[in-house]
């Protein structure tokens, strides 16, 4: 196998797809990416056994085709290490890849490409038609919530739910939810739910920008993204999501308004003297006014007042200060709004003027 290429045309394919490689790996060859040349084309694949990214380069000059396995990092170090606009040339063979550029030489050890391991894609049971870069908003806006390491392994994931005109996702960790919906064109005939696993969430969101048009195949255990310059294929989580729409607080008629940076920087300021592990801070509301307390086991405190458009009975409540902040970052209108039922209720957040994502915070006892 032969081929040179630019290194940042290089480079940007290696860059999408080593994400994918874990550090620590029972598998040695999983610390590897496969190369394939073949058409003029270069194919970049790293899998991890749940997620495999495939990012793709035009060659052209004088090449050879083939295929094989190189160390991912030190490949992409290597690379990185260049100066720009520099050419690449690489060569493998007999259990060795040799790369060359300019005065620089670099020996790495390969291994067989035939055992490379695949995610098999399946065969796919639904599409979905959506620019790639509403794809991207919607998971900016509610991956924050999903769960690390939770032994309800479910949770450690994304829901996507699919409707014949509508795609919503769901991520939340069992103290707060994150809620968005987009308009698509989707095949189901009815609601289809599939968990997207964190790792995939991350990587697919790193990969999406560009505002072009792409279309998601959704099988019974694989999500597959095709595009010209790149291929992401999934695992899903095999699980039930729990029934979010019973965490949606119903009947809220305590309506609190207030300016979204300026409660950002208050709720910022608080968390300084929030106590460190439990991260509370309490909210007392009265007519036109939130005044935010935070203490923490050093007899430390923290106050701040806030003007805010709220009419009702006067009230205390206490939240997990992170998680506010974590919503009012994900929001980005001018304006923010709290729906209460009670003292004891978790708290509705939204945008008043854009309705397509929702938040839930559960209360603190303080």
């Amino acid at each position: 196998m032969k081929f040179s290429l630019e290194r940042e045309a290089l480079l940007k394919p290696l860059q999408m797809v080593v994400g994918v490689v874990e550090r620590r790996q029972t598998l040695p060859i999983l610390s590897n990416v496969l190369l394939t040349l073949r058409d003029g084309r270069l194919s970049v694949t790293a899998t991890d056994l749940e997620v495999e990214i495939v990012g793709y380069a035009a060659v052209s000059g004088e090449l050879e085709e083939g295929e094989v396995t190189i160390p991912a990092r030190k490949f992409v170090d290597i690379c990185r290490s260049l100066p720009d606009r520099a050419m690449v040339s690489f060569a493998s063979a007999d259990g060795r890849a040799q790369v060359k550029s300019g005065r620089s030489r670099f020996t790495l050890s390969t291994l067989p490409a035939n055992e490379f391991p695949s995610v098999d894609s399946g065969d796919s049971s639904a599409t979905v038609a959506i620019a790639s870069a509403a794809l991207k908003k919607l998971i900016e806006a509610t991956a924050f919530a999903m769960a690390q390491q939770d032994v309800r392994y479910y949770l450690n994931g994304m829901l996507w739910e699919l409707t014949a005109d509508n795609l919503r996702v769901v991520a939340t960790d069992g103290h707060r939810m994150a809620l968005a919906d987009h308009p698509c064109e989707s095949s189901v005939a009815e609601t289809s739910k599939s968990i997207l696993p964190r790792k995939g969430v991350v990587e697919l969101s790193r990969l999406l920008g560009d505002d072009e048009q792409i279309e998601i195949q959704l099988g019974g255990n694989h999500l597959r993204i095709a595009t010209p310059g790149f291929q992401f294929i999934s695992k899903l989580v095999d699980g039930a999501y729990p029934d979010y729409q019973r965490v949606l607080p119903k009947g809220g008629d305590k309506i609190i308004e207030g300016d979204r940076a300026e409660l950002k920087q208050a709720f910022s300021r608080t968390a300084i003297l929030s106590n460190e592990k439990y991260r509370g801070i309490k909210l007392n509301l009265v007519a036109g006014q939130l005044l935010l307390t935070a203490n923490n086991p050093e007899q430390e405190q923290a106050e701040e007042e806030v003007a805010v458009d709220y009419s009702g009975e006067e009230l205390e409540l206490g939240f997990n200060v992170s998680y506010l902040i974590d919503v009012v970052n994900a929001l980005k209108g001018e304006k923010i709004r709290l729906t209460l039922v009670d003292a004891n209720s978790s708290a509705l957040i939204e945008d008043p003027q854009q309705g397509s994502a929702l938040y839930v915070v559960m209360p603190m006892r303080l």
